[in-house]
């Protein structure tokens, strides 16, 4: 993602926030500070528990309990194998809480896939938000959204940080589609708090929704305690003994996620997130796996697979006070861009088969639609100048849906290729 500049209210200091890749070839996921004008780095943060971080140059703290209790050991009494490649990348951008000076940013998934190489504990702190105190890069909150993440859902998609209007009570919150298929509300001021605990899941659910169907790896949350309850038979089990391979599994969504890497929107006029989704699922098996440096380290394989005939992208209009659907539109290829939402209550949104469409934020109603001649993998933009408003956006596929094969790849073999942008005026009304 993108990096984010913070000013630490304490020190008063200007700070470039990026973090690092590679969960997929065993890295131990990190975040950084650096000096915007010198690139030199003021502290890094590793994500996997039990890690040691730095400041100033020089070794700081453990992140978290320094004997990764979250991690299991092995037999000799050391860490597991994963443990030193654990993953937990935060590759999105980050956001910031000016209030109580806290970064705020997702955290990807544990390395490798294969849970059986992790088993067992939670595999802090992948797969979750984790909020950073910035003049010292210290966690001071987590939560994390699939525990022990057998599935590459990882957590990095944005925190859209909000006010919620519940009850008569406004309430600082924080919003996150995630991959396993759940929307997450959480309380912004309870995971910023400076208690001395980084895992805060108990409490810290203000709602937990799904926003695609038929989710198989848990049937719903227990929201007070901030722990699924998965499904049984939903973890692929290991390969038998001299087998390479385990038995294949049905999973939904699959890899790729209910939602990826897409930036969602928020309309505070119509009190509405508008989430750009897939309905899609996965034929899934657990392999062998042993870390060889600059190799995959994943330990499970995959076949995406269409869930419905009709349709697999779908944008959705999600309350975060009840977690209802308040309308959906839906495409016949994935979803893989981002959209924007605007004052005037419109949805801008760019579509795989190269269509960008406006659609009527409070009732999904499509008003306008253009092709670009190649599919949109990108996130619209909206300015205004000389008193006129536009849109912009880029024009061109690509991105991990062909790559990755099965289904997706057979439905987008026929999507032109291109690299345009487009501006469009938006007219008075």
């Amino acid at each position: 993602g993108a990096p984010t500049i913070v000013k630490d209210k304490k020190t008063g200091k200007v700070m470039l926030i990026h973090g690092s890749s590679g969960d997929e070839f065993g890295v131990v996921g990190e975040l950084y500070a650096r000096d915007p004008d010198t690139g030199e780095e003021i502290w890094m943060r590793p994500m996997v528990e039990g890690h040691q971080g730095r400041l100033n140059g020089k070794p700081s703290t453990f992140t978290g309990d320094p004997k990764a209790p979250s991690w299991p050991n092995d037999k000799d009494g050391k860490k597991v194998e994963a443990w030193n490649h654990g993953g937990g990348a935060p590759w999105q951008s980050a956001t910031y809480d000016e209030k109580t000076n806290t970064i705020v940013i997702g955290t990807g998934n544990p390395a490798p896939w294969n849970t059986w190489k992790r088993s067992p504990g939670d595999s802090l702190y992948t797969s979750g938000q984790v909020y950073i105190e910035p003049s010292t890069g210290e966690p001071v909150g987590f939560f994390q959204h699939t525990p022990n993440d057998a599935w590459d859902f990882s957590g990095n998609n944005p925190i859209v940080l909000f006010d919620l209007e519940k009850d008569g009570k406004t309430i600082r919150a924080g919003a996150h589609a995630d991959r396993n298929g759940y929307f997450f509300v959480t309380d912004l001021d309870k995971l910023t708090k400076r208690d001395g605990k980084i895992s805060k899941q108990k409490g810290s659910a203000l709602g937990i929704y799904p926003f695609v169907p038929d989710i198989s790896w848990a049937s719903k949350w227990d929201v007070a305690n901030g722990r699924p309850i998965e499904n049984p038979g939903q973890r692929p089990p290991p390969p038998a003994p001299g087998k390479e391979k385990g038995e294949s599994i049905r999973v939904t969504p699959n890899f790729l996620g209910g939602t990826n890497w897409m930036p969602m929107s928020y309309n505070p006029g119509t009190g509405l997130f508008y989430i750009p989704s897939n309905d899609w699922s996965e034929d899934y098996w657990t392999e062998n796996v042993t870390y060889n440096k600059g190799a995959a380290y994943l330990g499970q394989g995959f076949r995406i697979r269409k869930q419905f005939d009709d349709h697999v992208g779908v944008l959705r209009a999600m309350d975060p006070k009840t977690g209802k659907i308040a309308w959906e539109a839906k495409e016949p290829l994935p979803l893989w861009g981002g959209n924007v939402t605007t004052k005037g209550n419109i949805v801008i949104q760019g579509t795989s088969d190269g269509y960008v469409k406006i659609f009527n934020a409070k009732t999904g109603e499509e008003l306008w639609k253009f092709q670009t001649g190649s599919g949109v993998v990108s996130v619209p933009i909206t300015w205004e100048e000389d008193g006129k408003q536009y849109i912009g956006l880029a024009s061109g596929y690509g991105g991990a849906v062909p790559l990755w094969g099965g289904d997706m790849a057979d439905l987008t073999r026929t999507v032109s290729q291109g690299g345009s942008f487009w501006v469009f005026e938006l007219p008075e009304v």
